[in-house]
């Protein structure tokens, strides 16, 4: 006999991976040396089930909601840059993520998750609008970023204590991920960067799903492009983050959360926990080559 495990009674989306509800162990559990006071302290989180796509979202994906967005109110929508169609999109805005998954959600006739207004009836779909928790439809079944918490369960892939994605080591090498190692660290390789991709010009991302999964099936938690989150950023709010689902500040003068590590960022900012360098908060009309992101929804 066989289970099939559901959300809202519906079977796991395509190209997502079910990260189960319960609590984890948020925050730098592994050697204080190495992170900050950012990743402090450890705390007990309880995070509802939720999908996430089990891939950054690539240049492809990017572009078949665009070209159906652009022409259904979403008229600033950004073209987002990529080095190849299986490479993850970049140097797009906080504020084009969001856009982009409301028309996600309408192209595949979810749910709009995000409003432009706190009576949730102004759809988002222009502008550069800074939202507040209020205008998030939190149980509907589009698509939006992740929270800060979630996004660290999901990195997590089930285990507690470790620095990287995967469980069987607490070190970092190039066959596990695309980064670069321009500091020097006792769990990261000593050259410049990852060989395999240093290839032409820059960006130096890899296709994604290059590198083995975690035990959430999810690709890429640790290096390629740093990922937007949902959050503003703010270590008042970390350091007394709610037990239960938390959404976040509802102001910072730091940004939004970035999570993740990338092909440009060091071992240390690819660790589950980091919230450091410009993965601490960054403003959410930022746009780099190395910054991208993947959806979740209930």
């Amino acid at each position: 006999m066989c289970f099939r495990v559901v959300v809202n009674d519906d079977p796991i989306p395509a190209g997502m991976a079910l990260i189960p509800a319960g609590n984890f162990q948020m925050g730098n559990s592994t050697n204080l040396a190495d992170g900050d006071n950012t990743e402090l302290p450890v705390h007990t989180v309880y995070v509802s089930a939720f999908y996430m796509d089990r891939y950054e979202v690539t240049m492809q994906l990017w572009d078949d909601v665009r070209a159906w967005g652009v022409q259904h109110g979403y008229a600033d929508l950004q073209a987002g840059v990529g080095k190849a169609a299986n490479h993850p999109v970049q140097t797009i805005t906080w504020y084009s993520t969001v856009k982009w998954c409301n028309a996600r959600s309408q192209k595949e006739g979810l749910t709009p998750v995000y409003y432009a207004n706190d009576l949730q009836t102004a759809l988002y779909q222009t502008g550069s609008v800074d939202m507040t928790n209020t205008q998030v439809k939190w149980g509907a079944n589009g698509y939006r970023l992740p929270t800060e918490a979630e996004w660290e369960k999901a990195a997590r892939g089930g285990t507690a204590g470790h620095r990287f994605p995967w469980s069987n080591l607490e070190t970092i090498t190039y066959s596990q991920a695309n980064f670069s190692s321009w500091g020097s660290y006792s769990y990261g390789p000593a050259k410049s960067s990852n060989p395999t991709y240093v290839v032409g010009s820059r960006p130096y991302t890899s296709p994604v799903g290059s590198f083995a999964p975690n035990g959430y099936g999810l690709y890429d938690m640790a290096g390629n492009a740093c990922e937007w989150c949902w959050d503003w950023s703010d270590w008042n709010y970390y350091n007394s983050v709610p037990s239960n689902d938390p959404q976040g500040p509802s102001s910072s003068t730091y940004g939004r959360v970035l999570r993740g590590g990338s092909w440009v960022w060091r071992a240390k900012e690819c660790r589950v926990a980091a919230r450091g360098t410009h993965l601490t908060g960054t403003f959410p009309s930022y746009t780099i080559e190395d910054v991208g992101f993947r959806a979740v929804r209930r």
